[in-house]
C-alpha cells in the first residue's frame, strides 16, 4: 500500500497502526508520527546528511559522517517490539526519529532520539520521548535507560522535565539516566500543560497572521474569493494581503500573484477559495511556502457525501503532514477585532464592535446571523471562528487558546456536536474554574444512537447535570446565550442566592419575583415599589439602598415608563446610582427598561475603545429573560466556589490483570461477558458481587443455597423477569432447604425453564442501579439512581462524565430526586454513603482504564447502613472509542 506520509511504498504495515499520530509542536506546527519501515531507508540516509556535524556527535558520540549500509538496514528494520523506532515527516521528510532497543533479558531499553537542527526547539523530543513510551509500556517495558553527553544539555533537560522520577549518574563524561515509564501525576500535568500551550499557539497562528494570502481571491463580486478578499481589505488590518489569482494581474486594486508560491513576502495564512478538487494541489505550494496555516471556505466535502468525506479525511491528513492547521472546510472564516491586527478573514459584512468574549461556532449561515446579533445587543467579541466542517480545528482548540488569552474574558459556544468529548470535557472544567463558558448545544430533543442501546434516554435535566460538572452554562437558544454573556462580560459574579428588586412597577416586580423564585433565588425583601409617579431621583434613591444592603447580593431592577419623563433620564440616574453605592464591581445588576429607546446607551460604561466595559448594566426585554441571565450567572458562580474534588483512584485494584483479560476476550471475539468473567473483572476493581450459583435442577438449587449460606435468594435467569417484581421473578429471605425447593419449583413454572440463580441474601438496604454507557456527545457517562419502576417511568437518573473526582461521585449519588431515601426519608435507615460513593469511583475508574467496557449495569446494588452490596451484573465489551482523552499527545 502507499503511506499517504511519504508516497512510498511497502507492504500492510507491521507496527500497531495506533501508533501513528498528527501532533502539534511548541510553535503550532505540525507533523506525523509513524513507525520506521525499511522503505525509509533512503529518507533515513538522507535525513543523516542534513544534520550538523555537532547534532551527530551528541547523538552518535563519534562525527559518524555517513551512514553506512549496515546501519542503515538496522536502523530501517525493527520488530515492532523489542526494537521500535519512530520518525516524524513534514512533508516527504524525516525530521526526527526516536527508538528504543530492549536490553536483553530485562524489562529496559535504552532509549535515544535526534533532531534535524532547523526543527531542534519546537518540542519534537518531549513529543517522541511520551509516544516511545506508550509504546514501550504496550510492549511489556517498565523502564527506559539512557546515555547522553555531559554537554548535551538540551537532550537531558528533555528526560530531565518530562515529569519522571528519572536517576541520573555521571561516568566518564556520560550522563547516565534511569526511569520507570508508568506515567505519573506530574508527567501527566507537564504533557498537559505542553499540549495546552501548542494548541493555543497554533490558533494563535491563525488569528494573529503576519500576512494572509487569499488562493482564489476573484474579480466576480458573487464568487467566495472576492468576499473574503474584500472583507480582509475592508477591515483595514496592519497584515499585508495577497490575492492569488493565475488570469488577472491585481484583484480589486491589489497585485495578483499566480501562485503562493510566487509571494515574495512569508506567508502564515492562506485563505482557500477555489473548488474543492482543486484544493490538493494548492497544498504543497503552501508547504513549500511555510504557510502556518488553511482555512477553506470552500465547499463541496463531508457535507456533500461519502466521497466528499474522504477527500476531506485526505485533505486534513496531508496538511497536517505539511505543517499545517486546517479551518473548515465550508468554513465562515476568523475574526480578530484587535486593533493592532484587525483580521477579517470571513463571509461575514460587518463584524461587532471590539469586547472581550471569544466566538466559536460551527454553522456559517448561523455566524452570520450570529455576529449580526452581537452587534444588535452591544456585545463586542474578541476573536470569532466558524469552523464549518470541523474537520482539524475544533472548539476544543479554542479553549486551549482562551485558556491563556488575556484578551478575552467570556467564552461563547454554538455547538453541533463535539470533536472529541471526553476531552472537550477535561478542558471546559479546566477554563471555567477562570472564564465562564455558555454554550447553545444543538439536537436537544434527539435521541442519542449510543444510548438506544441501553433503552435509556439521557433527558434534558441529566444533559444539564453533565455541563454542569463541567461548568459549562447551557442555554437554549441564541438569545438566551447573548443574555448571559451580556451579564457576564460586564457585571462581576454574585455572591450568593439573596436578591433585591427595585422598581416603579409592582406588577413587573412581581413577574421578576417569582422568576427568582423559581430559578432558585432568594428575594430578601419585598419587591420594591417605588411607584409610577416617582422620579429619577427617587428611583435611583431606592436603587442605591438596595445595592447598599450588605443582605443582597444581586440586583435586579424593573422600569415601565411614565408618560413625562423619558426612560434614558431613569436609566442615567441608576448607573450614577450604582457608582457612587460603590457597587458596579461587586454585585452584579440587571434591568428591564420597558419601551425606552436608548437605554442601553445610558446604562453602559464606556471601555477604553468606546465599547461598553466592565461595569456596564445589561438591559432585558423582560423581568424573566433578566432573572432568568442571573440566575446562570448565580449557578456558575456557585459552581466555580464550590472545591474542585481531587481524581481520586480508589485502593486494591489490580489494572494489569483486567487489561490482560480484557485483551484475551476481545481477541476471541467476546462481546457480553459471562457471570463468571464479569465477576472477576469487577473484582480487579475492588467491586465485590454478593456469591451466587447458578443452577439447573432442584437439587442443585439445594446444595448451592447451603454453599452460598442461609438465608438465600432465587431469581430468575431472564433479566425480563428478574427486574419486574410485577412478574415476580425473585423469591427472597429462603432461610430453610424447604422454602429453597419450593420456590425454586413456583420460578421454574414462572418462567418455562431449569435455569436460576441461587445468592446469598444480603442486609436490607434501597435498591439502587450504577451503570456506565457511552455517549457520543459526551463520551462515558456514569449514571446513578433508585431502582424500581417510578423511578424508571419519570427518568430519576443523575449522569456525570467520565472521569469523576471525588466530588462529582458525592454529588452524583445525591443528585437524584429520590436520593433522600438514602439518608433515612420518613424515618428509614441511612445508607452508607462513603461505601456508595467509593463504588462509583471505582465503576469510574474502571471505565477510564478499559475503554473496551462499552456497557457495564449494576443492578440491584443494595444501599444498606453497613455498606453497598451489590447483587447482580452485566457487562458488554466493544470497539474502543474513536477519541479518547489519554495516552500520549496527538490531534484527534
Amino acid at each position: 500500500m502507499e503511506d499517504s506520509a511519504s508516497g512510498q511504498q511497502w507492504e500492510e504495515a507491521p507496527y500497531p497502526r495506533h501508533w501513528e499520530a498528527d501532533v502539534v509542536l511548541s510553535d503550532g506546527g505540525t507533523v506525523h508520527l509513524r513507525p520506521i519501515v525499511p522503505a525509509d531507508a533512503d529518507q533515513l540516509v538522507a535525513f543523516h546528511g542534513r544534520l550538523s556535524d555537532r547534532t551527530r556527535y551528541y547523538r552518535y558520540f563519534s562525527p559518524y559522517p555517513r551512514m553506512p549500509q549496515r546501519d542503515v538496514d538496522r536502523f530501517s528494520r525493527v520488530d515492532y517490539v523489542s526494537r521500535v523506532a519512530l520518525v516524524a515527516l513534514l512533508g516527504d521528510d524525516i525530521v526526527a526519529v526516536g527508538r528504543f532497543d530492549r536490553l536483553s533479558g530485562s524489562e529496559s531499553a535504552e532509549v535515544a532520539f535526534v533532531v534535524q537542527d532547523g526543527h531542534q526547539g519546537r518540542g519534537l523530543g518531549s513529543i517522541l520521548l511520551e509516544h516511545l513510551a506508550a509504546a514501550a509500556r504496550e510492549c511489556g517495558l517498565s523502564r527506559f535507560v539512557a546515555e547522553v553527553l555531559a554537554e548535551n544539555s538540551q537532550m537531558v533537560r528533555v528526560f530531565r522535565d518530562a515529569g519522571y522520577q528519572v536517576k541520573r549518574a555521571m561516568e566518564e563524561g556520560l550522563v547516565h539516566l534511569e526511569f520507570p515509564l508508568d506515567p505519573t501525576e506530574e508527567s501527566v500535568a507537564v504533557a498537559r500543560a505542553r499540549e495546552q500551550a501548542a494548541e493555543a499557539r497554533s490558533v494563535h497562528n491563525l488569528l494573529h497572521p503576519r500576512s494572509v494570502a487569499v488562493i482564489g481571491a476573484s474579480t466576480d463580486p458573487d464568487k467566495i474569493g472576492h468576499a473574503v478578499l474584500a472583507n480582509l481589505l475592508g477591515a483595514d488590518s496592519a497584515a499585508p494581503v495577497y490575492p492569488v489569482n493565475p488570469e488577472h494581474r491585481a484583484v480589486r486594486g491589489v497585485r495578483s500573484y499566480a501562485s503562493v508560491h510566487d509571494i515574495p513576502d512569508e506567508v502564515d495564512l492562506a485563505v482557500i477559495a477555489i473548488p474543492a478538487g482543486g484544493v490538493a494541489e494548492v497544498l504543497e505550494a503552501c508547504l513549500a511556502k511555510g504557510v502556518k496555516a488553511l482555512l477553506i471556505v470552500s465547499s463541496g466535502f463531508s457535507e456533500a457525501g461519502p466521497s466528499g468525506r474522504e477527500a476531506e479525511s485526505s485533505m486534513v491528513h496531508q496538511a497536517r503532514v505539511y505543517g499545517m492547521r486546517v479551518v473548515g472546510p465550508n468554513a465562515l472564516g476568523v475574526v480578530n477585532t484587535d486593533p493592532a491586527q484587525r483580521l477579517n478573514a470571513s463571509l461575514a459584512p460587518t463584524l461587532p464592535g471590539r469586547g472581550r468574549t471569544g466566538f466559536f461556532c460551527q454553522s456559517g449561515a448561523l455566524g452570520v446571523a450570529i455576529l449580526a446579533a452581537a452587534t444588535e445587543r452591544g456585545l463586542g467579541v474578541s476573536t470569532f471562528v466558524s469552523a464549518g466542517n470541523r474537520a482539524d480545528v475544533s472548539g476544543n482548540d479554542l479553549l486551549q487558546y482562551w485558556q491563556t488569552d488575556t484578551a478575552t474574558d467570556v467564552v461563547l459556544l454554538y455547538l453541533e456536536s463535539f470533536g472529541n468529548p471526553r476531552k472537550f470535557a477535561r478542558l471546559a472544567r479546566r477554563l471555567g474554574r477562570s472564564k465562564p463558558i455558555i454554550a447553545v448545544k444543538s439536537g436537544r430533543n434527539a435521541v442519542r444512537a449510543g444510548l438506544a442501546a441501553t433503552s435509556v434516554r439521557v433527558d434534558e435535566t441529566s444533559v444539564q447535570a453533565l455541563f454542569d460538572q463541567a461548568g459549562v452554562i447551557r442555554v437554549e437558544s441564541v438569545a438566551q446565550m447573548f443574555d448571559a454573556a451580556l451579564l457576564l462580560a460586564h457585571q462581576p459574579l454574585p455572591g450568593g442566592e439573596r436578591v433585591a428588586i427595585v422598581g416603579n412597577s409592582s406588577a413587573l416586580g412581581m413577574l421578576a419575583a417569582d422568576a427568582a423564585l423559581e430559578q432558585g433565588l432568594r428575594p430578601v425583601i419585598d419587591p420594591v415599589d417605588v411607584g409610577a409617579a416617582a422620579g429619577p431621583e427617587e428611583f435611583a434613591a431606592a436603587v442605591r439602598a438596595a445595592a447598599e444592603n450588605s443582605e443582597v447580593d444581586a440586583l435586579v431592577t424593573v422600569f415601565a415608563p411614565p408618560v413625562a419623563v423619558p426612560g434614558t433620564a431613569y436609566a442615567r440616574q441608576l448607573r450614577t446610582a450604582l457608582h457612587e453605592a460603590g457597587t458596579l464591581r461587586t454585585k452584579p445588576v440587571v434591568s428591564t427598561f420597558l419601551a425606552a429607546e436608548g437605554v442601553p446607551d445610558e446604562l453602559a460604561v464606556p471601555g477604553p475603545d468606546g465599547t461598553p466595559g466592565p461595569g456596564s448594566v445589561p438591559s432585558y426585554p423582560s423581568p424573566e429573560r433578566a432573572v432568568l441571565a442571573l440566575a446562570r450567572a448565580v449557578r456558575y458562580a456557585n459552581w466555580r466556589a464550590a472545591p474542585q474534588g481531587e481524581f481520586v483512584r480508589p485502593e486494591g485494584i489490580d489494572v494489569e490483570r483486567a487489561r490482560r483479560s480484557v485483551e484475551e476476550w476481545t481477541g476471541r471475539g467476546v462481546r457480553r461477558l459471562s457471570d463468571e468473567q464479569a465477576v472477576d473483572l469487577l473484582a480487579c476493581y475492588g467491586v465485590e458481587v454478593v456469591p451466587f450459583r447458578r443452577v439447573s435442577d432442584e437439587e442443585s438449587a439445594v446444595a448451592a443455597a447451603e454453599e452460598v449460606g442461609l438465608p438465600s435468594a432465587l431469581k430468575s435467569a431472564s433479566e425480563r423477569l428478574r427486574h419486574r417484581t410485577d412478574l415476580a421473578g425473585v423469591r427472597l429471605d429462603l432461610g430453610s432447604t424447604d422454602a429453597v425447593r419450593t420456590a425454586y419449583r413456583d420460578l421454574c413454572e414462572l418462567s418455562g425453564t431449569a435455569e436460576l440463580y441461587v445468592q446469598r441474601m444480603a442486609p436490607k438496604g434501597t435498591s439502587c442501579v450504577i451503570r456506565l454507557m457511552d455517549d457520543p456527545s459526551f463520551g462515558t457517562l456514569v449514571s446513578f439512581g433508585l431502582a424500581g419502576p417510578a423511578n424508571d417511568l419519570i427518568g430519576d437518573r443523575a449522569y456525570r462524565a467520565v472521569p469523576l473526582t471525588d466530588t462529582d461521585a458525592s454529588a452524583l449519588i445525591r443528585a437524584p430526586r429520590a436520593a433522600p431515601m438514602l439518608t433515612g426519608y420518613r424515618g428509614g435507615q441511612a445508607a452508607d454513603l462513603e461505601t456508595m460513593e467509593d463504588l462509583v469511583l471505582r465503576v469510574a475508574t474502571l471505565a477510564e482504564d478499559l475503554p473496551e467496557v462499552r456497557e457495564l449495569v449494576l443492578e440491584p446494588v443494595l444501599a444498606a447502613p453497613s455498606g453497598a452490596y451489590v447483587t447482580g451484573v452485566m457487562l458488554e465489551l466493544g470497539p474502543t472509542p474513536d477519541s479518547p482523552d489519554s495516552g500520549p499527545r496527538r490531534l484527534r
